[in-house]
């Protein structure tokens, strides 16, 4: 077993292995009263899946979430949420041929190194089966956001590979296997797709996540700032290679008299900041971007080496997603809802005597 921990006042530790018998974790500092059921989790564990599409895994698993603990008579009662998803689907026999080997670009010899052992079947935290749990527990955090605060966070795929959206509408983002934000591109990213799997190859991507109606105050100045936590929370998704809060590195080409949100009594004039300053919510939209590199599990051969130290070619079968990236985005979003409600919760714990600050000014002029 091994396990993540994310939060403060509310912390998620997730446990079990993509092949053993199931995978499960611990939601720990929910608020009593929240109405929950095993079948809210459904819809965005599907988002996750995969076998949805040929562009991802042909995995298929259930993904049916038992609630152990933590739940009577349909609401939180504020003990620690034990969720639990029984693996039906494990092929551990994919991974016999390369048991011995360590994959260019995977965490094999870095586990080896850290630990002297590891399960190639991508046991505990090296495979992306473990997402599900954060997604699961993403479920809980959206909706105590939700109707406690207003809070509301989606995301989209925002790149991949060379391709980028051509225009936004939210409306086609869940329409699409991709999550993409214009549905005329669709048959375009299904063609590259199909090109690329056929080629053995993979590609990395982008994506985007927002939270709209997040108020001003969340954050800390120094030790729990908002943007920091949110990166750190967003850097631990597996093949996350990099993380942006708001403009990102495009901040490097800009002057301080475009990059700054002009304030007007009507609200922010722009928002390059993200929705974040000096680790504090101002009350405009948090946007936040991870970029997800290509999948290290290719069948094409490559140069490595084997536990003895010999020169080696691996090739690696079994069933893995050609993107990453294009299954990412309802663990990004989870990340996000699980940060918010921490800082939510240790805002309230704080400053819930301050109440509300004059004047308080709107996220964007239009609204």
């Amino acid at each position: 077993m091994s396990s993540n921990t994310f939060g403060k006042l509310l912390s998620v530790t997730t446990f079990g292995e993509s092949h053993g018998p199931a995978i499960g974790c611990v939601i720990d500092g929910c608020p009593p009263g929240l109405e929950i059921d095993a079948a809210e989790f459904v819809h965005d564990l599907q988002r996750r899946a995969t076998g949805k599409s040929r562009h991802t895994s042909a995995r298929r698993e259930e993904d049916a979430v038992e609630i152990l603990s933590g739940v009577y008579e349909g609401r939180t009662t504020g003990t620690p949420i034990a969720l639990l998803i029984r693996n039906t689907d494990q092929r551990s026999k994919d991974y016999s041929n390369i048991a011995q080997q360590f994959r260019p670009g995977h965490a094999d010899y870095s586990y080896w190194q850290k630990y002297g052992i590891r399960d190639p079947r991508g046991g505990g935290r090296s495979s992306a089966r473990e997402t599900t749990m954060r997604v699961a527990a993403g479920v809980i955090a959206k909706k105590w956001l939700l109707q406690r605060y207003g809070v509301r966070v989606r995301g989209y795929l925002s790149q991949l590979g060379e391709i980028t959206p051509t225009g936004f509408d939210w409306s086609a983002v869940e329409d699409n296997p991709f999550f993409w934000p214009v549905a005329g591109q669709v048959p375009a990213l299904e063609s590259y797709m199909d090109a690329l799997r056929k080629s053995g190859d993979s590609v990395g991507a982008r994506v985007n996540v927002v939270a709209d109606g997040v108020p001003p105050g969340w954050g800390e100045p120094i030790y729990g700032k908002l943007d920091g936590e949110l990166a750190a929370a967003l850097m631990s998704i597996n093949a996350v290679k990099g993380v942006e809060i708001g403009d990102g590195f495009a901040s490097a080409a800009q002057k301080g008299t475009g990059h700054r949100d002009l304030i007007t009594p009507d609200g922010f004039a722009s928002n390059h900041a993200g929705g974040i300053l000096g680790g504090i919510s101002t009350g405009q939209q948090v946007t936040a971007s991870i970029v997800l590199k290509p999948t290290s599990s290719l069948r094409l051969p490559g140069a490595t080496v084997d536990a003895s130290g010999a020169a080696v070619e691996v090739i690696t079968t079994g069933r893995h997603d050609p993107c990453v990236g294009i299954r990412a985005t309802p663990i990004a979003e989870a990340m996000m809802a699980l940060v918010l409600m921490d800082q939510a919760l240790r805002h309230r714990a704080q400053c819930g005597d301050v109440g509300e600050v004059a004047p308080r000014i709107p996220g964007s002029i239009d609204g």
